[in-house]
């Protein structure tokens, strides 16, 4: 329900009502709703009992990456820049890899998330995959000794690759809630780029994404693409997602992240570009008036250029 969400707050824009994307001239196309298949109520009491052999949801999940992937594609062969919505973080392993293939490989991900999503079926608690997604664009081992579980997972990477996301081009901001593989997974990763709550309550949102501004240039990437979890902003502002984890964005740095990242993006000598963008976790379910649904609006109006007085004032 996340993508109907998003489209109640306007995320698709029309000209006369947004001159700024005019100016900038960009439109929207709406492609519709990438296919789910539904699931039983018997499936349902199955996975919620811990009676599913394998990955949870790995069939499933398998078909709508498929798709996911192919309409990326379609999508960057085009010339156009995909906004994917949801729904389910694991979205991003199809979406991403779409992009690593197109770019054969030369892709920097900027992950704006409270969690690392660096799980594998064999350091999760949950089984969840949208906890697994940044391991499977790395293209991490599964560490388990399950081979149904490993079979599943292996099959997963296959997709993703033979393109993998580089170390030295994943980057994660906003993070607070590190399960303790995900932390050990993370610094094993020197060459990303990591910046905490922590860091930003210590030292600044402006000085963090200057910090990555510096990072991405010495990557070397010519491409990017963002992925933004609602979590990442407090749920004090944002109650609609099903991951909400205390101390987020407030809803000034979400914005000034927006400005700041459109600033460097709009600079003459930026040596990247904005190839495609997640909006992700969106849960109307559990939020109030969709005010979570308008505050993601929001910040990615802000992302694609919206300004107070124009030139990024």
């Amino acid at each position: 329900m996340g993508p109907a969400a998003l489209r109640a707050a306007d995320i698709i824009k029309t000209p006369e009502h947004y001159p700024w994307l005019v100016d900038l001239n960009e439109t929207f196309v709406d492609l519709g709703d990438v296919f789910v298949d539904s699931i039983t109520e018997d499936e349902r009491r199955a996975v919620a009992a811990g009676k599913v052999p394998g990955i949870k949801h790995f069939g499933r999940f398998l078909s709508t990456m498929t798709e996911i992937q192919q309409r990326v594609g379609e999508s960057l062969v085009s010339g156009a820049t995909p906004l994917v919505i949801g729904g389910d973080h694991s979205l991003s392993i199809g979406s991403v890899s779409a992009a690593l293939h197109h770019f054969k490989g030369d892709l920097a991900v900027l992950w704006i998330d409270a969690h690392a999503d660096l799980n594998s079926p064999g350091t999760t608690d949950s089984g969840n995959l949208h906890g697994m997604s940044m391991a499977a664009l790395l293209g991490m081992p599964s560490e388990i000794d399950d081979p149904l579980k490993d079979g599943h997972w292996n099959e997963i990477l296959r997709r993703v690759g033979p393109k993998f996301l580089e170390p030295h081009c994943a980057a994660w901001l906003g993070l607070r809630d590190l399960d303790p593989d995900e932390r050990r997974r993370l610094l094993d990763l020197p060459q990303s780029y990591r910046r905490t709550m922590h860091g930003i309550d210590r030292f600044g949102l402006t000085s963090a994404v200057e910090n990555l501004d510096t990072w991405l240039r010495t990557s070397g990437a010519k491409h990017l693409w963002i992925s933004f979890d609602v979590d990442t902003l407090d749920p004090v502002l944002a109650p609609g997602t099903g991951t909400a984890v205390r101390g987020g964005l407030t809803y000034r740095e979400a914005h000034l992240l927006a400005e700041l990242l459109r600033e460097f993006l709009d600079h003459e000598d930026c040596p990247y570009r904005l190839v495609g963008l997640d909006v992700v976790e969106t849960n109307p379910v559990v939020d109030s008036n969709n005010e979570t649904g308008k505050v993601v609006v929001e910040w990615v109006d802000s992302l694609l250029g919206k300004s107070i007085l124009g030139g990024g004032l």
